[in-house]
């Protein structure tokens, strides 16, 4: 079968953090991409704000190197930089759709994390050529030996009876920040002893196979992702798998739901580096851009009018998550967004179900709110906080799980959740997973002062947990995660230990009134502040809600004036982001989130209304 021996199709995969946008900026910066000088910012894929603010990868994009190898010979190595955060699992899914074989990054002191476990599931299940890269190797704590055998247990773990094969991969030890890599392993805490990464460059040639292809086949494109320009429409991201494609060319588009047209094709493009640039004809192997399909999705296939035969489509794994979605409701909305009424949400939602394949939207019983489902917590804050940086306005409620029945029996979904703590922090971690209905599966003390443990629990066990942990752990844990499968429901949980200091009426802050609330709890808001009824504006120090009146003022008595009395001295009020906000909020509680400002609330804002709710809430429970 001919191949297209210039060509390497990639996916390069790891756990978040371990280093895979800086490895791509490496390879990039050393084939030339870039002129010398060039004022290119580090971590160059992580296009989007939030990428840049989080220091993650969202979104999986592709680059293409072209590099002269040492030889002489040209290699063209398309790269598909996909996320490590399980969360946006689905943009992993679709990167190994369109790649040959992957690069699997490991971080030379945290050894395998919980992603790594998930991302190398994905490449093994497609039965990919993995080629293995210890990174950060110049750590002071790199431990080379030890991460490379737990790597091992790790893909034993995983792999299936027929596949040893895949156990026979080649190991690069890597320096990504300093560009450098090599296949003799250094000393831990060490460069590697060469000065580029030619060897990571070689490895690839020799160690992913090329593209193959069949003469004379018709085309077949799998649309893998898709992207948007202001001149050319939609575009849709695609890997031809057979055949040739040109621009102007009619093809066949196979749509999701079976049915097949014929379109017209506007532009046809390629990458280089960071750019796309028009291209006359492509062929087997190549990752194209096109253009003049504006309902184009992904999973479909382009293919010969004369002979249409469509690809499978991408399956990604089912959501764990869910949380509604509506327009905002409270007494101040429309202060500071632009987009208000519920069309303009509906059409924003089903915009992101487009080139977001493992998310979903179903209606509610009200018309102007939404349930939407994902992976995890922080795929749907994503989404919120894109909407808030778009002007939406929106009432956002708290996370839940979504169950499912398996043989008439409730199930939850679970994670397996890894831990590392100091070990004076190792009892209180434990009785705080042990109230979230955790079972240890793994505890390991490397001898460093740190622990390290793996739990598996129900994933609603940790919605709320990150906050306390960090408090916990005085703010030196870290934590990963990755869903582990359905399990029969575990039983009641104990929710928040504390209550909320709600509002009882509209009106501006007062300093007055925060001096004498903030001995009863943590307080939310500042002087000046915007409040209204069943708005959250503290933490309770007790396990009960407490109506308050935080627009209280000192008012002018014959005896003093209203201003002449004592500097009141109040604690900062706690700011929390929109992930710390939703992990915060109660079961009857849930967030107003506009572009100025994200505010906790209750779901029934009149205390009235709330307290008759208690009231029938009681009776049927004795009843």
């Amino acid at each position: 079968m001919p191949i297209r021996s210039d060509i390497r199709n990639v996916a390069i995969i790891a756990h978040v953090d371990h280093g895979k946008t800086t490895l791509v900026d490496a390879m990039l910066w050393q084939s030339g991409a870039f002129r010398e000088g060039a004022d290119i910012d580090n971590r160059v894929m992580d296009s989007m704000d939030l990428e840049r603010e989080k220091g993650i990868t969202i979104l999986a994009k592709n680059t293409a190197v072209r590099h002269t190898m040492a030889d002489g010979e040209e290699l063209l190595v398309n790269i598909i930089d996909t996320p490590g955060h399980a969360d946006f699992g689905g943009e992993v899914e679709r990167g190994i759709e369109m790649v040959d074989g992957v690069v699997l990054l490991v971080d030379a002191s945290e050894g395998p994390l919980p992603q790594t476990r998930f991302v190398l599931r994905k490449a093994l299940a497609k039965q990919l050529p993995i080629i293995l890269v210890i990174n950060k190797v110049d750590r002071p704590d790199a431990r080379i030996d030890a991460v490379v055998e737990e790597t091992y247990e790790l893909f034993l773990d995983l792999v299936e009876d027929d596949q040893t094969g895949a156990l026979d991969f080649p190991i690069i030890y890597a320096s990504a920040k300093a560009g450098r890599a090599s296949r003799n392993q250094p000393a831990d805490g060490e460069f590697p002893d060469q000065a580029d990464l030619e060897s990571l460059f070689e490895t690839i040639r020799s160690h992913i196979p090329a593209p193959t292809y069949t003469e004379g086949a018709p085309l077949q494109a799998h649309v893998t992702n898709l992207d948007s320009s202001p001149y050319l429409g939609r575009l849709a991201l695609c890997r031809v798998v057979a055949g040739n494609i040109r621009r102007g060319q009619q093809v066949a588009w196979c749509r999701r739901d079976g049915s097949i047209k014929n379109v017209k094709l506007s532009e046809l493009l390629i990458t280089r580096a960071l750019d796309r640039v028009p291209v006359d004809q492509a062929g087997p192997g190549d990752i194209i851009v096109v253009a003049g399909i504006p309902e184009i999705n992904i999973g479909e296939t382009l293919a010969d009018p004369d002979d249409p035969r469509p690809l499978p489509l991408i399956h990604v794994d089912e959501p764990s998550i869910s949380m509604t979605i509506g327009i905002n409701t409270s007494p101040l909305a429309g202060r500071s967004g632009k987009h208000l009424t519920a069309r303009l949400v509906k059409n924003r939602l089903d915009q992101e179900l487009v080139g977001n394949v493992s998310i979903r939207v179903l209606p509610t019983e009200r018309p102007d709110t939404w349930e939407v489902q994902g992976r995890g917590e922080l795929q749907l804050a994503v989404l919120v906080e894109m909407m808030r940086r778009e002007g939406f306005e929106l009432t956002v409620g708290k996370p839940e799980v979504v169950t499912r029945q398996i043989d008439g029996v409730l199930h939850e979904p679970t994670e397996r959740l890894t831990i590392d703590v100091p070990e004076e922090h190792l009892g209180t971690v434990t009785e705080l997973l042990g109230t979230r209905k955790g079972q240890l599966a793994l505890l390991t003390n490397h001898g460093t002062g740190w622990v390290r443990m793996e739990y598996v629990l129900p994933s609603r066990g940790l919605i709320g947990f990150r906050t306390e942990f960090l408090t916990a752990t005085r703010g030196t844990g870290i934590m990963n995660h990755i869903f582990a499968g359905y399990q029969p429901w575990a039983g009641e949980m104990r929710n928040r230990a504390t209550g909320s200091l709600v509002a009882d009426r509209q009106g501006l802050v007062s300093s007055y009134a925060l001096f004498n609330l903030q001995e009863r709890g943590t307080l939310f808001v500042s002087p000046g502040d915007q409040t209204y009824e069943g708005m959250v504006v503290g933490e309770n120090a007790r396990p009960d809600d407490m109506d308050v009146n935080p627009t209280k003022e000192k008012h002018l008595t014959n005896v003093r004036s209203s201003t002449a009395d004592e500097l009141e001295r109040l604690i900062p009020p706690r700011k929390m982001s929109l992930e710390q906000s939703l992990e915060y909020c109660a079961a009857d509680e849930c967030l107003e989130v506009t572009p100025a400002i994200i505010r906790v609330r209750k779901v029934v804002l009149s205390a009235h209304d709330r307290a008759r709710a208690r009231t029938r809430a009681k009776a049927a429970a004795q009843g």
